[in-house]
């Protein structure tokens, strides 16, 4: 039976606008506008969209690196034991963020360049009771070996490796303090195609090796179907379908999870579908549209779409859970 380590229920993002003189607020950017999610322990969820859609903003909010608006994140321990980390003190934060880890999308800009790899390294092993130098040296140089990377490396500077290397640092960085779930923005964006392959595969093996729980951020689908068991897709804030990876390929239900998919490129010319191109950019997230937030660029959008919110509701596809927000979906709904 599959085990929750984070729900999240009802999580926004707003951030605030301001303007004139006096700096008033006069609106808010709704980055995250209601978010519910669980990551089970073990898995690998993608969490899909194009860029501006909030996935990232999520991502940080999970890990409290921005402050959420409003909702819960709770965390789950292996003895099921329930924590809302959003309520917490920042110093109460600490045990949780050893086990929740983070590997940023930049990896040129996630390295300080005035310090060596391991005095980049070696602060969270200080802060969590790693006294000594010796050890801390042994630790980060077991994981630069198990990311195929030698251990001299800790003593040289961010400026002589390439971004595959210091990719391979950030999650080096990320696997310090033995951690449960680690967020992935955009851990691959940045890298060649050939670089990215390598990247994949070290994920999934460290994964196995370690048993982590990946939060997989990316706008490439055709990596979270390479990489990925579920895959939420996320449109101006919300989760607009959730299901098994396989299902998401093989029925989809959200027209824009569909157009998403149509522009994934095909090299076998009999697998190839007709793309289908989405007209205008994603709408403004301080003013968004009424109705259906995806209706302004839907090719099947009706009346009902331009007024009524659609909610997540669970359907059924080859007897799996399937998640979709759409009012034109022709199946029936399941409790």
């Amino acid at each position: 039976m599959k085990k929750e380590i984070l729900k999240l229920r009802g999580v926004k993002v707003h951030f605030p606008v301001q303007a004139g003189v006096f700096n008033r607020v006069v609106g808010h950017v709704l980055a995250v506008d209601g978010v519910d999610l669980d990551i089970f322990r073990g898995e690998v969820l993608g969490l899909a969209g194009e860029s501006g859609c909030g996935k990232t903003t999520l991502g940080k909010a999970i890990l409290r690196l921005v402050e959420p608006t409003d909702g819960e994140v709770k965390y789950i321990s292996q003895d099921d034991n329930e924590t809302e980390l959003t309520s917490l003190e920042k110093k109460d934060m600490d045990p949780f963020r050893k086990k929740l880890q983070i590997v940023f999308q930049d990896p040129h800009s996630s390295l300080n360049p005035s310090f060596t790899i391991f005095g980049s390294l070696q602060d969270p092993l200080k802060k969590f009771g790693v006294k000594s130098k010796e050890e801390r040296r042994k630790i980060i140089g077991d994981l630069l070996e198990a990311v195929n990377m030698r251990r001299e490396y800790m003593d040289r500077y961010p400026h002589e490796f390439s971004g595959g290397q210091r990719q391979r640092i950030g999650i080096v960085r990320a696997l310090c303090l033995e951690p449960e779930l680690i967020v992935c923005d955009e851990a691959v964006s940045a890298l060649d195609v050939s670089i990215q392959a390598q990247v994949l595969k070290l994920l999934m093996q460290l994964k196995k090796e370690k048993n982590l729980t990946y939060l997989f951020i990316t706008h490439d689908l055709s990596v979270t179907e390479y990489l990925c068991d579920r895959i939420a897709v996320m449109y101006l804030g919300r989760i607009v379908e959730l299901c098994d990876s396989e299902d998401l390929y093989n029925n989809t239900l959200h027209p824009y999870s569909e157009a998403l998919i149509s522009a994934i490129p095909v090299a076998d010319l009999d697998k190839q579908t007709k793309r289908i191109v989405l007209e205008g950019d994603v709408p403004s997230p301080v003013n968004p549209p009424k109705g259906c937030p995806f209706h302004p660029r839907c090719p099947k959008a009706t009346d009902i779409c331009k007024t009524e919110v659609p909610t997540l509701k669970k359907y059924s596809t080859n007897g799996n859970e399937h998640y979709a927000s759409c009012h034109l979906i022709d199946l029936p709904e399941i409790s």
